[in-house]
């Protein structure tokens, strides 16, 4: 097929979209980055105007005519099959590719970490995440809704969290923890009075508190109890649904990888990620845990790939590609 453009791969998230054009022999003849995607936000079509955008921009880039065999989407917000027949339903009328295939931008981690679709990924970035899969087609996930869907942790949740005990200490509702100290300092704010005014009015941008995640976590690595007492709980979430779909899999009984991705898990801040490695060596000693530090667009290539019957010598170039 010498260089016809096989596969479209698409990783899109909350805060950006990145796109890669892939040849038959997995040559990467173009990638592109665009905005983030958020349907909820604006609605589906605008919010495929935005991968639209880039993925206009990288078949222009490749020089090859704007269609393939297979677009292999991993989109945020795609949570439940209905979203992922309806997202599907609107790249399909883009007319990008013979066939589509949409899944949670969690596989697009997962696939990238391992070289085969098998193996568990934990994504603990703005929020919390879960998936598993096999190479015979079967999959675990959760819903991944926040508080309605059972799900604790992430890095908005983090900061919620700091923020209670913080307000707590200060008032005397709670014990003492430097939270409420380094929390309001980090806005220049002397009091956790003056923080949780500054958020309310949004003289404080309510987005910023997101900043307060690293803020936790270095409070905890100067040994406060309270701060180290989230990362531990953080740590038992994250091993807890990376067991549970272990379980659900069949995998816990092999050696399976586990990877841990996302912004709070990427940085890995050693009180937590020592105790996810520790909880998982007595709930599943079998699982290999690891930090995926590649980009999620290659995962979404190589499940385009696996979808396509692509031998295993144009996975590897592919992944060569992403990972020099």
């Amino acid at each position: 097929m010498g260089m016809t453009a096989r596969v479209l791969a698409v990783d899109a998230g909350n805060s950006k979209t990145d796109v890669a054009v892939v040849a038959a022999d997995g040559t990467v003849l173009a990638t592109a980055r665009g905005g983030g995607f958020r349907p909820p936000v604006v609605g589906v079509e605008a919010a495929v105007d935005a991968v639209a955008a880039a993925v206009t921009r990288a078949f222009t880039a490749s020089g090859m005519a704007s269609s393939v065999d297979h677009v292999s989407a991993c989109l945020a917000n795609a949570d439940f099959p209905v979203e992922e027949e309806q997202l599907a339903a609107a790249l399909q009328a883009r007319g990008w590719g013979t066939s589509v295939e949409v899944r949670n931008d969690t596989f697009a981690i997962l696939r990238a970490g391992v070289t085969e679709p098998r193996g568990v990924a934990v994504v603990c970035g703005a929020g919390i995440n879960c998936v598993g899969m096999r190479p015979d087609g079967r999959t675990a996930r959760f819903p991944a809704l926040g508080r309605i869907s059972g799900d604790w942790g992430g890095g908005w949740g983090l900061a919620e969290e700091a923020l209670w005990h913080a307000a707590r200490a200060e008032d005397g509702r709670g014990g003492p923890t430097a939270l409420a100290r380094t929390l309001p300092a980090h806005f220049g704010l002397p009091t956790m009075l003056a923080l949780i005014e500054a958020l309310h009015l949004e003289t404080v941008a309510p987005a910023r508190r997101h900043e307060l995640t690293p803020v936790l976590f270095a409070t905890a690595a100067d040994g406060d109890p309270v701060a180290r007492a989230i990362v531990d709980r953080l740590a038992d979430e994250v091993v807890t649904m990376a067991t549970v779909a272990l379980t659900r899999l069949g995998l816990l009984e092999e050696e399976t990888p586990v990877l841990l991705g996302g912004g709070v898990l990427a940085a890995q801040h050693p009180q937590l990620n020592d105790g996810i490695r520790e909880l998982l060596s007595v709930r599943a000693p079998k699982a290999v845990p690891r930090v995926v530090t590649a980009s999620p667009v290659l995962g979404a290539a190589l499940l385009g790939l696996d979808r396509v019957g692509a031998k295993a010598e144009v996975h590897d170039r592919v992944r060569a590609h992403f990972e020099r």
